[in-house]
């Protein structure tokens, strides 16, 4: 792990500058502590990072959930009460891990995963374009159309451009132009460019310039466009800041409720992570995901011990870390490792730091992960590929995540649905034999009842005095539905004049009195049935 720790270090320090504000913002969305959020962000490095199998994945709070948290604080009666749900959440989660849940994570098409990191790419773009002209009544992390401040994605931007705070956007386009010449000029003239990374430059260029303008009534940066880490007077003060279980909440139902769907929904936002970030890794490695779901319990169940919010993998901090060179799980470590510190010894000089100057590091991120290219390369795929791919992009910008993936998969499995029914058979038409027009229906491999709609509407356009072989061949597993249609058909085809003829590995039969005592008495070896 040690060995990569010029490629980690580097990393974790502009994962560091990512997570900050999601942490803080997300706990602000999600109406709990602010504290809660750095709590969350500290386990899901340190804690999560040390477990998981992942090696450049990194977890922490999930905006995903901060609809969930933000109503679950409300029923249950306060925060302490919640933390029990988190806990509870936890060890669900480590049951699934031991069930081998985890497989699940591979069933999600290429072309959903593809389209659910491109519409990341963009809602990040979109959310950080008022924080980048300094407009921030809307906190970092709340990715939701709809958000926490009464606004949607658009009309936030909107009533940004009519309140633009000219320092921040100074600052902001300052450190945008020092990120881009960083990635695609500096970074190639020297090891010290590769060690030292553009964000961190960007953001210590930023608390210069609040430092050197913040009296200054037209170019200075107001405090509510600064990141606002909560500083302790003292450590009493400091350690007051950690919430623990209120677990005489765990007799009422809906702790449990709140602690499963916790559990389903961090589970399930996980999986689909670690598929994405996987699919984006240069090294191509493979997370075990059922090893990742036990990490991501033990974390959840320490989080909501000290008073944290929930925990999933999160793809916008896993690429940052894979986008800035990240290599093994040590990355993770170390941006945990940097927000405890930070927020114990350098609260007050995190608190200089620009969100205009951070939203220009987010939109480097949204950019590699939404290239315009992609979108070329998905449509040149054609549509199985590029219909779920888009339906899971405007899923994300216009509702949130788990939303725009189950649409993104609904379309995919409506495609599969569509192939499977064109995809059952293939027939082949000859002149005539006999005197009869012979046609030759083959059977695929494997025929389901998803094939019923084509093979019927085939049988049923047959015309009359017909020589009809069904070729069965290659068939190694038919469905008890289609055996059904075969059974009825050959009713309808004596009455009009159909000849069939049955060739299978068992031999050839001419009209089968019972399609169903036929396939019933064949071997084991010879066919698969339902």
């Amino acid at each position: 792990m040690f060995k990569t720790l010029k490629n980690d270090l580097p990393a974790s320090v502009v994962v560091f500058f990512v997570a900050l504000p999601l942490c803080l913002g997300i706990a602000l969305a999600s109406g709990a502590p602010l504290f809660a959020g750095i709590i969350a962000g500290i386990v899901g490095g340190v804690v999560v990072g040390a477990l998981s199998g992942s090696k450049i994945g990194v977890s922490g709070p999930a905006a995903g959930l901060a609809a969930i948290v933000l109503t679950a604080i409300g029923t249950l009666g306060g925060y302490q009460n919640f933390l029990v749900a988190v806990v509870i959440g936890g060890v669900i989660q480590i049951i699934f891990g031991l069930l081998k849940a985890g497989i699940i994570g591979y069933y999600f098409p290429s072309s959903v995963i593809k389209g659910m990191l491109t519409g990341i790419g963009i809602i990040i773009i979109l959310k950080q374009i008022p924080h980048f002209f300094g407009y921030d009544p809307d906190p970092e992390g709340d990715f939701a159309f709809f958000q926490v401040d009464g606004e949607n994605t658009f009309s936030e931007i909107f009533r940004a451009i009519n309140n633009i705070s000219l320092g921040a956007t100074i600052i902001a386009i300052i450190g945008l132009a020092i990120l881009i010449l960083w990635d695609k000029v500096f970074s190639k003239k020297g090891k010290f460019f590769q060690i030292i990374q553009g964000p961190l430059v960007a953001v210590v260029l930023g608390i210069l310039y609040f430092v050197f303008t913040k009296d200054n009534e037209a170019f200075g940066i107001s405090a509510k466009h600064l990141v606002s880490v909560p500083i302790p007077e003292d450590a009493a003060s400091f350690l007051a800041q950690f919430k623990f279980p209120n677990f005489s909440a765990i007799t009422n139902p809906e702790v449990w409720i709140t602690g499963f769907t916790i559990a389903l929904v961090a589970s399930l936002e996980t999986l689909l992570c670690v598929e994405a970030s996987d699919k984006i890794d240069p090294d191509k490695n493979v997370t075990p995901t059922n090893r990742e779901l036990l990490a991501q319990g033990t974390g959840n169940i320490i989080s909501g011990l000290i008073g944290g919010l929930p925990i999933t993998q999160v793809i916008v901090r896993s690429s940052a870390n894979i986008q800035s060179g990240g290599k093994s799980k040590l990355s993770a470590i170390i941006h945990g490792l940097l927000l405890l510190i930070s927020v114990i010894l350098i609260p007050t000089l995190l608190n200089m730091i620009p969100l205009s100057v951070l939203a220009s590091i987010l939109f480097i991120v949204g950019f590699k992960l939404a290239k315009p290219s992609l979108f070329i390369k998905m449509y040149g795929m054609g549509w199985k590929q590029s219909v779920p791919f888009f339906a899971t992009v405007f899923g994300i910008v216009f509702t949130d995540l788990l939303i725009g993936i189950s649409l993104g998969l609904a379309v995919g499995v409506v495609v599969i649905l569509l192939k499977s029914y064109q995809n059952s058979h293939f027939l082949h038409i000859e002149d005539n034999s006999n005197g009869k027009h012979k046609i030759k229906m083959t059977l695929a491999e494997e025929v389901t009842f998803f094939n019923k709609g084509a093979i019927l509407k085939e049988l049923d356009s047959l015309p009359r005095d017909t020589y009809l072989e069904l070729d069965l061949l290659k068939t190694r597993y038919l469905d008890n539905d289609i055996i059904e249609i075969l059974e009825d058909f050959s009713i309808k085809a004596k009455e009009r004049g159909i000849d069939i003829k049955l060739v299978s590995k068992r031999g050839v039969v001419e009209n089968p009195t019972s399609y169903v005592e036929f396939f019933n008495e064949r071997p084991k070896s010879d066919l698969s049935l339902s």
